[in-house]
C-alpha cells in the first residue's frame, strides 16, 4: 500500500542566541503590578513577612500557611493580605513614626519600634483591631531595628539609635542583653540563620558586628567599611553575611573572617536588602530607584528594573508549601508599595488564556474564529484522553488506530502548484515579500525541496525582466544571513547561468547583479576581518600559555 502523500513539511532554522535570558524570563514574570499609596504619601521604610529558618516543624508549617506581611510607613504599621494583596488591618497606635513592623514566625504577633524609643508588640492573629500586648521604653533614642527570632517565639531584637543592640524576651520587662561598642546610630541588625545566640548589627560608625550572647564580652568580630551601614542580610548558610555600606553591597565570610566581594552596581546608596528563590537569589534596591537580583555564587547581575522614585524598601514575598516567589514588593520616597505578583499554575493558564483572547480581539474577528477554534480542538482532545485514561482502568494494553476517513490537508495555492509540478508558480508565491502569509521559512524549505528534486533551473528559468527581480531581491536579502547563506549561492549561481547573457539590455537587472555582487563582496571582506581577528587572538592566547 503506498504511503500517503503529505504537504510539503516547513524546514526548522536554527535559533541563534536569545537575547532574554532564562532568569530575566523568570523576573519579567513578575508583572500583574498593584499599587497602593500610604497616608499623606509617607515613605515606605520597611516590608517584612514571617520566616522561620530551621525551626521546629510546627513553626515551619505555620509560616508556609501564613498570610500575611507587614508594611511600615511613617507612624503606621499596615498588615497585608499576600493572597489577595488587599490591606487587612491599619496599626496606627504609635506616638511617632514607627519602623521596622515584623510579624512573628506564626502570623500572629507584630513588634514594632518608634522614634520615641517605645517598643511595641501586637496581637494580629485575629479580628480588625490590633490590640497592643506589651510595650518597653527601654531605648532613649528612636528604635529602628524590631526582629523575632527565626528559632524561638519569645525572643526578639531591636537596635537603636542610643548605640545599643539589646535581646529580649517577650515575657520579661527588661531586656535580658544589652550590647555596646557601636560608636553611633544603629539603623540595621538580624538574627544569623539556624542559631538564636548569634545576632549582628550595622552602624553609621562604618562597623559590622557579630553579638554572640553566650559570650561576656562585646562583639566577637567586627567588619570595618567607608561609608554608614544601612542594611545587613545574613544568607541562609549561616557563614556569609552582606552589607550595604554607601553604594556598594560587602559580602563578609564570617569563618575566614574576612570580605570575599565588594558588589558595586549601584550608584547611590543602597537602602534594602532581601533573598528570594529560597536564599540562591539577592534583590537590593537603593536611591537610584533600581532594583537589582544578583545570584550567590559568582554574584553577577541577572536582572534589573528601574522605577520611579528612590527605594526605601524591598523583598521578595514566599508563599505556599514550597515557599515560592509569589511577590516582588517595593516600597518607595513617594509613598507607593508596588506589588508585583508572578502568576503560577491555573492562574497563569487564565492570565495566558486572557491575554490571547485580547490580542486576537485586537486583531479582528478571524483571530478570533482561528482562537476558537483552537479552543474547541484542544477540548475535544482533553476529552478523549479523559476517555482513554477511563478505559485503561479495564484493558492491559490500549493499541491507538485511525478508523474512518483518511484526513484530507487543506493545500495552500503554492502547495498545489508545488505538487502539480508548477515549480516556477510556487517559487512566485513563497518569495512575495508583500503578502499577508510571507515566511522566509516557506520558500527556504521551497528551495531546499527543489534543490534535492534537482529542478532549481526548472523552477528559475523561462522568466522575463519583471519577474527575475522579485527573485534576485530575495536573495539579496537574505543572502548575509548564515541559515540562509546555502541555498542563497546555489539560486544565484542559476541565475547568473541563465540570465547573465540579458543584463546589457535591461538598466534595472543589471543594478540588481550589482547590488548583489556588493553584498557579497561586503560578507567576504567581513570573513577576511574575522579570519585575521581571529588570528591575533589565538596569538595572544599562545603567548599567555607560554608566560
Amino acid at each position: 500500500m503506498a504511503a500517503e502523500v503529505v504537504p510539503l513539511a516547513q524546514l526548522k532554522l536554527p535559533s541563534g542566541p536569545s537575547p532574554v535570558t532564562a532568569e530575566q524570563r523568570y523576573w519579567k514574570s513578575f508583572k500583574n503590578q498593584k499599587s497602593h499609596t500610604s497616608t499623606a504619601n509617607w515613605p515606605i521604610s520597611h516590608i517584612s513577612f514571617p520566616t522561620a529558618s530551621g525551626g521546629s516543624n510546627s513553626l515551619v508549617a505555620a509560616v508556609k500557611q501564613n498570610d500575611l506581611f507587614a508594611v511600615t510607613s511613617g507612624p503606621r504599621v499596615n498588615i497585608y493580605s499576600i493572597r489577595k494583596r488587599e490591606l487587612l488591618k491599619n496599626i496606627g497606635r504609635f506616638d511617632s513614626e514607627a519602623h521596622c513592623g515584623e510579624i512573628r514566625a506564626d502570623g500572629r504577633v507584630l513588634v514594632a519600634g518608634e522614634d520615641s524609643g517605645k517598643m511595641q508588640v501586637f496581637d494580629v492573629g485575629g479580628g480588625t483591631r490590633a490590640n497592643i500586648l506589651k510595650t518597653w521604653h527601654i531605648h532613649k533614642q528612636p528604635v529602628w531595628v524590631t526582629k523575632w527570632s527565626p528559632l524561638e517565639l519569645t525572643t526578639l531584637m531591636s537596635c537603636s539609635d542610643d548605640k545599643t543592640v539589646r535581646l529580649w524576651d517577650l515575657p520579661s520587662n527588661t531586656p535580658s542583653r544589652t550590647f555596646t561598642g557601636h560608636s553611633d546610630y544603629v539603623r540595621s541588625g538580624a538574627f544569623m540563620p539556624g542559631n538564636s545566640n548569634l545576632l549582628v548589627s550595622g552602624s553609621y560608625d562604618e562597623t559590622v558586628r557579630v553579638w554572640d550572647r553566650r559570650a561576656p564580652g562585646g562583639s566577637v568580630l567586627t567588619f570595618k567599611h567607608a561609608d554608614p551601614i544601612e542594611d545587613v542580610l545574613p544568607l541562609p548558610s549561616g557563614t556569609t553575611l552582606l552589607a550595604a555600606s554607601g553604594s556598594a553591597i560587602s559580602v563578609l565570610d564570617l569563618v575566614a573572617a574576612k570580605p570575599l566581594r565588594l558588589i558595586t552596581n549601584h550608584q547611590k546608596t543602597v537602602t534594602s536588602l532581601a533573598l528570594a528563590s529560597n536564599g540562591s537569589r539577592v534583590v537590593s534596591g537603593g536611591l537610584d530607584g533600581h532594583v537589582k537580583v544578583f545570584e550567590t555564587t559568582g554574584w553577577n547581575v541577572v536582572y534589573g528594573a528601574k522605577y520611579s522614585s528612590p527605594i526605601l524598601s524591598v523583598s521578595v514575598i514566599s508563599a505556599g508549601a514550597t515557599q515560592e516567589d509569589r511577590h516582588l514588593a517595593v516600597g518607595m520616597q513617594s509613598g507607593v508599595l508596588s506589588i508585583r505578583t508572578r502568576l503560577t499554575g491555573p492562574m497563569a493558564e487564565r492570565a495566558r488564556a486572557r491575554a490571547a483572547e485580547e490580542a486576537a480581539r485586537d486583531i479582528g474577528s478571524a483571530a478570533l474564529e482561528k482562537l476558537d477554534t483552537q479552543k474547541k480542538r484542544k477540548t475535544k482532545k482533553a476529552t478523549s484522553n479523559k476517555a482513554m485514561a477511563a478505559l485503561g482502568e479495564t484493558m492491559d494494553f490500549i493499541i491507538p488506530t485511525q478508523t474512518g476517513r483518511k484526513r484530507k490537508f487543506k493545500l495552500k495555492k503554492w502547495q498545489r502548484d508545488f505538487r502539480e509540478g508548477r515549480y516556477a508558480d510556487a517559487v512566485d508565491e513563497v518569495i512575495d515579500m508583500t503578502g499577508p502569509n510571507y515566511q522566509p521559512a516557506t520558500a527556504l524549505s521551497v528551495f531546499t525541496a527543489l534543490r534535492h528534486r534537482s529542478a532549481l533551473a526548472e523552477a528559475l528559468e523561462g522568466r522575463d525582466y519583471v519577474t527575475v527581480q522579485p527573485l534576485l531581491k530575495w536573495v539579496g536579502k537574505y543572502m548575509v544571513d548564515p541559515r540562509y547563506a546555502s541555498i542563497c549561492v546555489d539560486v544565484s549561481f542559476h541565475l547568473i547561468d541563465i540570465y547573465s547573457e540579458h543584463v546589457d539590455g535591461n538598466p534595472e537587472l543589471a543594478h540588481q547583479f550589482q547590488s548583489l555582487w556588493g553584498k557579497v563582496s561586503k560578507e567576504v571582506e567581513k570573513a577576511h576581518i574575522a579570519i585575521k581577528t581571529s588570528g591575533m587572538v589565538e596569538s595572544l592566547l599562545l603567548m599567555g600559555a607560554m608566560e
